[in-house]
């Protein structure tokens, strides 16, 4: 199938590649030419604006921050709304606020065009190699119709319900990794100001019910010190904010995540917003005053 791929940053350059290795075609668009050039040289095709990659392909894929972006590439001028054809589809895995998703998709009906929103979850290494999950909002049969396309990034697509259903979904994905990194964030901070080893706490606990997915790839960050982004304090952010918008507007309580936003606002006013969200950590270091990281085994031993 003919693929536009609007939105080549740490995720779509690779969600991109793994298309073009299913052997799809794909029409790219993207800020940073390097980028541009990266994915022609792999096999990609490039075009001038979103309009242009709409009048070329069959449906269109957009990767963008927040919705305000997803509302200009797509509604706006030269927009991907101007060269769709009746009949063609665009599929955002974007993250933004299921309103947003609804407001877009009537828009696109009034051309004849259908729209799924598929929001993605796994960060950058699941990008890269194909295993990401998505989360879609939509109509059955166009699910289906472009299910192949969507499973070409993904080990898994799940079709959750009607259009913003997919967002929904990565809005209730969100507040549970953000939960989850705060309360281990919490936990080994604990256990090293108390002087217990937190690699040595890890080993204990991860088969146990305290085990987690996002245990096992935020620990170690924090223990080796590494917080290099597969996904952004400043992007987290920008989920929970949603979150919060979209709770608050139907009247569902959120003070868990309330609380997790205003440590991340913290970070992101100290200068941190670009580190990985697995640095939540390092929130509750500076008010511990320690620091959770990995002990040389001489030191285990004594």
């Amino acid at each position: 199938m003919k693929v536009g791929f609007i939105g080549l940053g740490i995720m779509g350059k690779p969600m991109s590649k793994n298309l073009l290795k299913a052997g799809h075609e794909v029409v790219v668009l993207g800020r940073k030419r390097h980028i541009v050039e990266e994915l022609i040289a792999a096999g990609a095709q490039s075009a001038a604006s979103p309009r242009e990659v709409a009048e070329r392909v069959a449906v269109v894929i957009t990767m963008l921050p927040n919705s305000p972006q997803v509302k200009e590439v797509v509604l706006g001028k030269n927009g991907v709304i101007e060269g769709m054809k009746v009949g063609s589809a665009l599929i955002d895995m974007s993250s933004i606020a299921p309103l947003v998703s609804r407001e877009i998709s009537q828009e696109l009906a009034r051309r004849g065009v259908e729209m799924l929103d598929a929001p993605v979850s796994g960060g950058e290494s699941r990008a890269i190699d194909g295993t990401l999950s998505v989360m879609v909002g939509g109509k059955k049969e166009v699910f289906e119709k472009y299910y192949d396309v969507m499973k070409a990034m993904a080990a898994s697509v799940v079709l959750t319900g009607a259009i913003g259903a997919g967002n929904v979904t990565k809005l209730a994905n969100q507040v549970i990794i953000a939960l989850n990194i705060a309360a281990m964030s919490e936990a080994m901070v604990l256990a090293t100001k108390v002087g217990v080893d937190p690699e040595l706490v890890y080993e204990a606990i991860k088969g146990g019910l305290a085990g987690s997915a996002v245990l096992d790839a935020k620990l170690p960050q924090a223990l080796n010190r590494k917080f290099n982004p597969g996904f952004r304090i400043n992007l987290m952010t920008k989920d929970l904010s949603n979150a919060l918008d979209t709770a608050h507007g139907i009247g569902a309580p959120l003070p868990l995540t309330a609380s997790v936003m205003e440590m991340m606002q913290a970070l992101k006013t100290g200068g941190f917003g670009d580190l990985d969200h697995g640095a939540i950590v390092r929130y509750y270091e500076e008010m511990a005053q320690v620091e959770v990281k990995r002990s040389s085994r001489a030191d285990r031993d004594q």
